[in-house]
């Protein structure tokens, strides 16, 4: 399984944001699938090769993502474009309306997620923070 671009696999000149946004496409759908979205991104991959020839229905199905947003699938599809040139900016990738869901709030998930991970670095201590433990060591074997 692979994060990387079909440009880098190809061993082409490559511009490191498109490389970059292809790897993002990969990331977010493994979060919300749960799945690896191919295994390479390369044209004779069975999952990739659906998607580049315009097999989308097909590829959902088989990916169990029927049921995704037509706007996650809009965006991700073009995330997986084989040409780095037709991804999504970063600037086109924020303003994308699955990014943007009337309703959602970044300031209310963010201060969630720092207090989320300040509960966690409270109770788990540093592994420095223990007191060292004596271990007996055995005796060299088969010595006489």
């Amino acid at each position: 399984m692979t994060y990387m671009a079909p440009e880098i696999k190809e061993g082409k000149t490559y511009d490191g944001t498109q490389v970059d946004l292809f790897s993002v496409g990969v990331i977010v759908f493994i979060i919300v699938q749960g799945i690896f979205p191919f295994k390479e991104a390369r044209k004779e991959e069975y999952f990739y090769n659906l998607l580049l020839t315009g097999q989308i229905e097909t590829y959902f199905e088989k990916v169990n993502g029927t049921g995704l947003s037509a706007d996650f699938k809009d965006m991700i599809l073009k995330l997986f474009s084989y040409e780095g040139k037709n991804r999504y900016t970063v600037e086109e990738l924020k303003s994308h309306p699955w990014l943007n869901k009337p309703g959602f709030n970044k300031e209310n998930v963010r201060a969630q997620l720092k207090q989320v991970h300040a509960s966690k670095t409270q109770q788990s201590q540093s592994p420095f923070d223990k007191q060292p433990v004596k271990v007996k060591r055995a005796g060299p074997t088969g010595v006489q």
